[in-house]
């Protein structure tokens, strides 16, 4: 029973660690009832067995390698079916995901991806189109980008929309590259963008990336952007302010509509980061509010899959005065109201004719629209929706926030509370924490209570700062149980409790030290 296997692993000895558990009995195999030790596959299946059975090539057989024929054994473990099948299951297990529990990330946005919009994007045509297909077997795809398109373009009131970008950061780029092509063609060399503290991390590093100075605007007591600090700073070497709105502090930037003017009367752009979209779809159009670019996530407001389900989508809708300077190929609305899909080989012609003159594209964003999955479950989400559904969404979403912040208040420092409702997230510090525990302490301790933590330490205006996002798909059972559980987690660190510093104990994995992790990964399994 406690014989080693091919590799040198036998039960009753845990290869990963236990579980945490320090009282009771210790079992034989590692297990704990339905908590379930699982070595490596590595550790499970010996590398000189194999889970099929290979005829012997022919002596004679012509060798088509080419010279690329291994020089030695690729030290792979061989299983059969059950042992692969089970061992996969088992891990699945040990994974917390959306389909298990509420996922309370802030800024994340992780909503229940309805099993309608699975369906759709399985349908034959377009599970298997294929981006080298010709051209006229793919119309029906290119129709969805289309209608999708239009909706991008009227939920958010601007001009065009390049569904290119891959993914939220992809599409930061794509709108910075924008407004350079669009200074490059006025002879405009502007080098500053302006990135207050209350924006989003990839914010500054697009503007990096692209090649701008990055300068901080400071943000007021009610956690907003200071629009007289913005207003002192704006000049004729900056070139564009990136602003999140709704913003990480979960608030609504209310002088976003004075910050685009000051910007544009400085002759610069502003660039707004949607991620927070779901907060204000339906209710708000950013570019009624004088935004010149803007990403979408489509994995946030629209509900496809966060990760994990093929390429990611950030489209970036552009202004009237942007549209000019997108890349190609990019959708348009015209003077006639009509949404036209601008290819490379008519884009000359169609500047021209709608814009005066010749297109300033700055080249594509990719090679290819391979993101048909995320198309495909975006548009049933709003077709299933509607107008209204989606204006619905974001209400729901603002409500869910708003009763976690209220029942939490008295609880867990909220540092932002008086200074009116939140959006979608409730944000929350750790003031008040007795000892040195710290918020590090109350996520893992809420490990224990079943649930994923927050987002934790972000944003960086709020000391220990917990963002927490119950989005719109948390029923308020869902959301009370959460509350229930934080709120005797948040008193126990104001009471002092030591006992969280080494949660959590009842997770497969007690607390791993993740500086070391981060800085030391182990990323090949070698036989010890």
């Amino acid at each position: 029973m406690n014989a080693p296997n091919q590799s040198g692993w036998k039960p009753g000895t845990p290869v990963r660690g236990d579980f945490g558990l320090d009282s009771g009995p210790q079992t034989v195999t590692g297990n704990r009832a339905l908590i379930l030790e699982e070595p490596l596959i590595f550790e499970l299946g010996g590398t000189d067995t194999t889970g099929v059975d290979l005829p012997e090539p022919a002596a004679d057989a012509a060798n088509r390698l080419g010279g690329f024929e291994r020089a030695e054994t690729i030290g792979l473990a061989g299983l059969s079916e059950p042992e692969t099948v089970r061992h996969y299951t088992r891990l699945s297990r040990q994974n917390y995901g959306i389909d298990l529990g509420f996922f309370p990330l802030g800024s994340c946005t992780m909503k229940h991806n309805p099993r309608l919009n699975e369906k759709v994007a399985r349908m034959p045509g377009f599970a298997d189109v294929h981006p080298l297909q010709p051209v006229e077997t793919v119309r029906g795809a290119l129709e969805v980008i289309n209608e999708l398109a239009f909706w991008l373009i009227d939920l958010t009131g601007m001009h065009s929309v390049a569904m290119s970008p891959k993914a939220g950061a992809h599409g930061e780029l794509c709108g910075i590259l924008s407004i350079r092509a669009a200074l490059e063609a006025r002879g405009d060399a502007r080098e500053v963008v302006l990135v207050p503290e209350s924006a989003h991390g990839t914010n500054p590093a697009t503007a990096a990336f692209a090649g701008y100075r990055v300068e901080d605007i400071p943000t007021n007591e009610d956690g907003r952007v200071d629009l007289e600090a913005l207003k002192e700073r704006l000049g004729p070497d900056v070139a564009a302010v990136m602003i999140t709105n709704p913003n990480t502090c979960g608030l609504f930037e209310r002088d976003l509509k004075a910050i685009s003017d000051a910007v544009h009367e400085a002759g610069g752009f502003v660039y707004c980061d949607g991620a927070n979209f779901n907060a204000i779809v339906g209710r708000v159009r950013p570019g009624d509010l004088g935004v010149d670019a803007m990403h979408i996530n489509l994995h946030k407001t629209f509900s496809t899959p966060h990760g994990g389900g093929g390429p990611g989508s950030g489209p970036v809708v552009l202004s009237e005065a942007l549209s000019p300077f997108a890349p190609l190929p990019y959708t348009a609305r015209t003077a006639d109201g009509v949404v036209h899909l601008v290819e490379e080989e008519q884009a000359d012609e169609f500047a021209r004719e709608h814009f005066g003159g010749p297109l300033h594209h700055f080249g594509r964003m990719t090679a290819f629209h391979g993101q048909m999955g995320m198309f495909t479950r975006a548009l049933t989400y709003m077709l299933s929706h509607g107008a209204d559904g989606l204006k619905q969404v974001a209400e729901d979403a603002v409500l869910n926030a708003n009763y976690l912040l209220r029942s939490l208040e008295d609880v867990l420092d909220a540092p932002f509370a008086k200074a009116g409702p939140c959006m979608h997230e409730a944000l929350f510090s750790d003031d008040g924490f007795a000892g040195d525990l710290s918020t590090m302490d109350l996520a893992k301790a809420l490990i224990d209570e079943g649930f994923h933590p927050m987002t934790m330490y972000f944003p960086l205006v709020v000391h220990g700062a917990m963002l927490v996002e119950p989005t719109e798909t948390e029923s308020k059972a869902s959301l009370d149980q959460f509350i229930t559980a934080l709120r005797s987690v948040a008193a126990r660190a104001k009471a002092g409790d030591e006992s969280m510093k080494a949660a959590p104990y009842y997770a497969p994995r007690r607390r791993l030290d993740e500086t070391a992790a981060a800085r030391k990964p182990k990323l090949v399994w070698t036989e010890e």
